[in-house]
């Protein structure tokens, strides 16, 4: 039985990794070799087959319900119903929309939309909005989460942005949403957003301050409601039926036994629903039940077929549940825990199970990060001592009792201060060790080494006294001394990331780095936070030589302070220092200045007659082994004219298409001057501005230069200096692009 689990659950899982789906016919033939080989010894494969096909299928089914490439950017107008708990921010408000119709097309079955500067949203209303959708794409960068696969997992069909509605019929009851808004008008201390965290599983009141803390010391579990919550609620309601009988003050007439385990099952499931039923819920549910079953049939179970049994019910339900990073976090830290604590010799004591599990998840879950690109916390061990019986014995059992009791006058808002009060206490010293000991994001680590990563926290978590234990500890220590792919002298490596209406170029030479531009930063969106950093630091740059940022607006050096914030910079030069903030010490740009890094040579130039911010972009022009890029800025076809003035030998071999590929830059004269093999292209999709315009598109077409389109390519890498073709991440095959 277990070997057919163990094998179902490996066909589930294999969808993760697919860069293609099967078509109907291979997964007929599949799922009838599967049947076939059921009943025989080959039950295994059978299984394996099964679990494969019904992957695939489900997957096909989420891929069938996307927006249709007709329909991408049109605005309709479309009618449904808002359903979940809506994320209200400071400028919009961002909620799923389920049941969505248009008498024009067909649309999927749900929709995730943002309304900027619209009316409050409650779950349940019926709405009819212009919506101008989008299908489920995002940005994609290296080692950063593929936004389209998140998408996918949630059966997100298609985003769009909201431009005008009308509210059809108010909300029915929906429960969630009321307990939420309850909850938010309450006086928590200042802490309602991470009260309704802890009760419903919604972080979407959780300020970024917050969410620093908890990622820097490894306490999202204790927010985000899992297994612990859970499995918490569920004793506590078992242990008191226990205890009543135990004292005599439990009815007789009622078996104590199977109320306790019904009751202790009620109260999850409960608890479960007012989560949201996310994936550690489903999981924790799931072997809670088996084995509250088991205990009310008197017979031992092992911790292993619960464990089984849970994963493989959450994969048959939601077999797109592989693609969320909590499905891997939840499962494996449970069968960290199974493996430290099982046929262990000799019992430990409570306070020596209590720190062991601690930093034996802490280390078990490694692998689980650097895979899966999560930043890694150094202090969570330490703060989990803690932090954990806080929030499960302090904190949880009021708050709940403050929300059951919420239409009790006084005692129900009193208990929710309180845990306020508790929950302010928390994050003020989870505040402290942030600013102490920050999130550790790891070099990316290749296939190889991950896998010494892998049997070096297998060979550390083993019992003591078995031989090559002490030998782990080296293979662990490959996370922190990364081999890094080094780049050959005289030749660059260039990343032009995927920033959306924006820019950002990473520009490595074997021994030095250059950040030219951060991304965009606006309003509470700072790509320069979210991606430039953690890709300069997943690449393995632990301090920039230089950040150039050719002017100052918000698109090209907006998330410069975020960079400089979390990574060493030597040096800064900028096109606009005036505009910048003092704290990145910026140096103006001074045209004629030149360098050479490891056989790479670089120049920058300005026009200092420019007449406004494009124009004064600070141009950067590498060469390496006689290949050439120019990294241009904003400037229009005036800048162009002056730069070629300026310039004796004007031919390079890529060019980034000046101010985003608008219809005031890329000249005639000097595209056929450079005569480039390519142009590439850093912008939004649908932005705003048109960009790149159709003109300007037509001349590289005309010259034969081919254009490499952040919006299409996602980020594009190639080595400059090798003469290569360079490769956007979307051509890297996954069944969901």
């Amino acid at each position: 039985m277990r070997t057919g689990m163990v094998a179902l659950a490996l066909g589930l899982l294999c969808l993760r990794w697919l860069p293609a789906l099967p078509s109907v016919g291979v997964l007929l033939a599949l799922i009838l070799l599967g049947l076939c080989c059921l009943p025989s010894r080959a039950r295994p494969l059978g299984c394996f087959l099964l679990g494969f096909c019904w992957g695939c299928l489900s997957a096909q089914d989420a891929l069938d319900d996307r927006l249709p490439p007709a329909l991408d950017g049109r605005t309709l107008w479309v009618e449904g119903r808002v359903v979940g708990l809506p994320e209200h921010h400071a400028q919009f408000v961002r909620f799923e929309f389920a049941e969505a119709s248009s008498r024009r097309a067909q649309l999927p079955k749900r929709l995730r939309l943002s309304w900027y500067g619209g009316p409050p949203i409650n779950s349940g209303e019926r709405w009819r909005l212009a919506v101008s959708l989008k299908r489920p794409l995002g940005l994609l960068n290296p080692h950063i989460a593929d936004q389209e696969m998140t998408l996918l997992a949630r059966r997100i069909g298609a985003t769009g942005s909201v431009k005008a509605g009308e509210r059809l019929s108010s909300a029915n009851m929906v429960w969630r949403d009321g307990i939420r808004q309850r909850l938010m008008a309450v006086d928590a201390q200042g802490r309602e957003g991470v009260l309704a965290a802890l009760v419903l599983g919604d972080g979407s009141g959780l300020t970024r301050a917050d969410w620093q803390a908890l990622q820097a010391t490894g306490t999202v579990h204790l927010l985000v409601i899992s297994g612990q919550h859970i499995g918490l609620l569920a004793g506590l309601v078992y242990a008191l039926i226990a205890a009543l009988a135990r004292f005599g003050l439990w009815p007789r007439a009622v078996p104590w036994l199977p109320a306790a385990c019904v009751l202790a099952l009620a109260a999850a499931l409960a608890y479960g629903m007012l989560a949201g039923f996310q994936v550690p819920v489903r999981r924790a549910c799931i072997m809670l039940a088996v084995v509250l079953l088991w205990r009310l049939r008197f017979r031992h179970l092992g911790v292993m077929l619960p464990w089984l049994l849970a994963l493989n019910a959450v994969l048959l339900i939601e077999p797109l549940a592989s693609l969320q990073p909590g499905f891997w976090l939840s499962f494996g830290a449970v069968a960290i825990l199974i493996f430290t604590f099982s046929g262990r010799l000799g019992a430990w004591r409570a306070w020596q199970a209590w720190t062991r599990a601690q930093w034996m998840i802490a280390l078990g879950l490694l692998p689980f990060l650097l895979v899966l690109g999560l930043p890694v916390s150094l202090s969570a061990p330490l703060v989990n001592l803690l932090a954990v019986p806080w929030i499960s014995v302090l904190v949880l059992p009021v708050a709940l009792a403050g929300t059951l009791l919420l239409d009790v006058p006084v005692l129900g808002a009193c208990l929710l201060w309180l845990a306020g009060g508790l929950l302010d206490v928390l994050f003020r010293v989870l505040g402290q060790v942030a600013d102490w000991q920050p999130a550790w994001v790891p070099a990316a680590l290749p296939l190889w080494a991950w896998l010494l990563v892998c049997l070096g926290v297998f060979l550390v978590l083993l019992p003591k006294g078995l031989p090559m234990r002490i030998l782990g500890w080296p293979a662990v220590l490959l996370a922190v001394f990364a081999p890094r792919d080094e780049v050959p002298e005289g030749q660059l490596e260039v990343w032009q990331l995927d920033v959306g209406q924006g820019q950002a170029f990473i520009l490595r030479t074997r021994h030095r780095a250059l950040l030219y531009d951060a991304g965009p930063a606006m309003g509470e969106v700072d790509l320069g936070a979210r991606i430039v950093l953690p890709t300069l630091l997943k690449l393995g740059v632990s301090t920039l030589d230089l950040m150039l940022l050719s002017h100052a607006d918000a698109d090209h050096a907006g998330g410069a302070l975020a960079v400089k914030r979390g990574l060493p910079v030597a040096r800064v030069l900028a096109g606009e220092v005036q505009r910048l903030p003092q704290a990145l010490q910026a140096q103006p740009c001074v045209a004629g200045e030149h360098w050479e890094w490891d056989g790479v040579r670089f120049s920058v130039w300005q026009w200092h007659e420019a007449g406004d911010s494009n124009q004064g972009s600070c141009v950067l022009l590498v060469e390496a082994s006689g290949e050439r890029l120019l990294l241009t800025g904003d400037i229009d076809a005036e800048g162009e004219r002056a730069w070629l003035q300026a310039t004796a030998e004007p031919r390079v071999d890529w060019l980034q298409a000046p101010h985003h590929g608008s219809r005031s830059a890329s000249g005639q004269a000097f595209l056929e001057a450079l005569a480039p093999r390519g142009v590439l292209i850093s912008r939004g999709r649908y932005n705003a501005f048109g960009h790149p315009h159709p003109e300007v598109m037509a001349r590289y077409r005309h010259l034969g230069i081919v254009p490499y389109d952040s919006a299409l390519e996602g980020a594009v890498y190639w080595r400059l200096g090798s003469f290569g073709e360079p490769q956007g991440m979307r051509r890297q095959q996954r069944f969901w692009r």
